[in-house]
């Protein structure tokens, strides 16, 4: 898909906000939802996505929308490095399908990097064990102030 397009209503992002698709679920406020990638590049890999807006890229958003969502990937990045204790955090937003982008909904992707072990690559490092996942968002959500 290319940066312009109609937004997709069954994104696989729309139908978990909708309650639709099961997720281990991190942080939740009005404006975003944060919860755990199921094909996570790292452990903790974690997704902030927007709920108030039918953007499908950081170009189409709405400023205001923008602004509280930006706040909020702060917040869980804090949150990640609190729990786990990562070397560094990589934080990406993609933008079209030439840049990456495979769901077509506004969403930054939180990875921590721990020295000495390689990045899994984006969206192909095998799915993970949604237990592991539950309990890795325990402990990131645990540290949300």
């Amino acid at each position: 898909m290319s940066l312009d397009g109609d937004y997709d209503e069954d994104n696989v992002f729309a139908k978990i906000i909708r309650g639709d698709l099961p997720a281990a679920k991190v942080y939740e406020d009005a404006h975003v939802l944060a919860f755990m990638d199921v094909f996570p590049q790292s452990r903790g890999h974690t997704l902030v996505v927007s709920k108030k807006s039918r953007a499908r890229n950081l170009l189409d958003v709405e400023s205001e929308v923008l602004s509280h969502v930006i706040l909020d990937v702060q917040r869980v990045a804090k949150a990640i490095c609190a729990a786990l204790k990562p070397d560094g955090i990589l934080m990406t937003q993609f933008n079209g399908a030439a840049a990456g982008q495979t769901v077509f909904h506004l969403h930054f992707h939180l990875v921590p990097r721990y020295a000495g072990e390689p990045l899994k690559p984006h969206g192909e490092g095998g799915m993970a064990d949604p237990a592991e996942l539950a309990e890795i968002a325990k402990l990131i959500a645990s540290e949300i102030a």
